[in-house]
């Protein structure tokens, strides 16, 4: 992953995202392009003539310039290469459109004003139409082990089997990889790639693998999922997002969106 796209915001996870970057970064040998998007596209009712939208702009400004010129401060000192992209605009579509030569996208789990909870409509923007894994950094987050245990939530989906893909360089540092799969009592979905094969895909990138199944019990997936992961020790799961169309997760909720509610460590999206 030589290529890291980092977004640039006020929310909570920033300190977390960057840091996250630059182990990263360190690891892979890559260079980190910072995508600082500002939109002023903001609608007051009744503010026919924009005035408020005028005396906001100055602010808007001084604000982002601020977090450039702290954010560079603090890369200029860590011996990454790294590049600076500032842009008017939407944040889902400048990252987007900036993503076809990106290896991985660093994002936070809530939108920039909130409690720090997710999840962020921007996530699922990014998810689903940028083309390239996204790896949620929650705020808690000190640093980025790519040698430390990693977790890959397996079920049989076609998504579940882009995240494995789009994870393997993380996995081959990896010292232990888990393929996790929920067991519930539901009727079969209707996906019909064992972990098996997702053994045997790793196998030929030289990495091995432990294959469980892991009883649901009375947390939801998501729950199940962390929790074998903290007691593993795991560095990041790496799972599938949005196995069943946006539109139900946000209405009867889903493993995507639970996951992405609270994340305790960094989470690798794959659509």
């Amino acid at each position: 992953m030589k290529t890291i796209l980092l977004h640039i915001d006020h929310d909570r996870a920033m300190p977390a995202r960057l840091q996250v970057a630059l182990d990263l970064a360190r690891a892979c040998n890559g260079h980190i392009t910072c995508l600082q998007a500002v939109s002023y596209d903001v609608f007051m009712p009744g503010d026919f003539y924009g005035s408020a939208i005028a005396a906001a702009l100055p602010v808007i400004k001084e604000n982002a310039e601020k977090l450039r010129a702290q954010t560079e401060a603090a890369l200029e000192h860590e011996g990454v290469p790294f590049d600076w992209r500032f842009e008017y605009g939407v944040a889902a579509q400048r990252l987007i459109a900036a993503s076809p030569l990106a290896d991985i996208a660093l994002l936070g789990p809530a939108e920039t004003g909130g409690d720090g909870r997710g999840p962020s409509a921007l996530v699922g923007d990014v998810v689903l139409r940028a083309g390239l894994p996204v790896l949620v950094v929650p705020e808690n987050a000190k640093s980025f082990d790519v040698g430390a245990p990693m977790l890959v939530a397996w079920n049989g989906s076609a998504e579940s089997a882009r995240a494995l893909r789009a994870a393997v360089p993380l996995l081959a540092c990896a010292c232990e990889v888990t393929l996790a799969c929920v067991t519930e009592d539901a009727a079969k979905t209707g996906f019909d790639l064992p972990s098996t094969e997702g053994a045997k895909y790793l196998a030929r990138h030289g990495i091995a693998c432990e294959m469980v199944e892991l009883p649901r019990g009375e947390g939801d997936v998501a729950a199940t999922l962390l929790a074998a992961a903290g007691v593993r020790g795991c560095g990041l799961i790496a799972m599938g997002a949005y196995g069943h169309t946006r539109l139900a997760e946000l209405v009867l909720g889903g493993v995507t969106r639970r996951m992405l509610s609270a994340p305790e460590i960094p989470v690798l999206l794959a659509h």
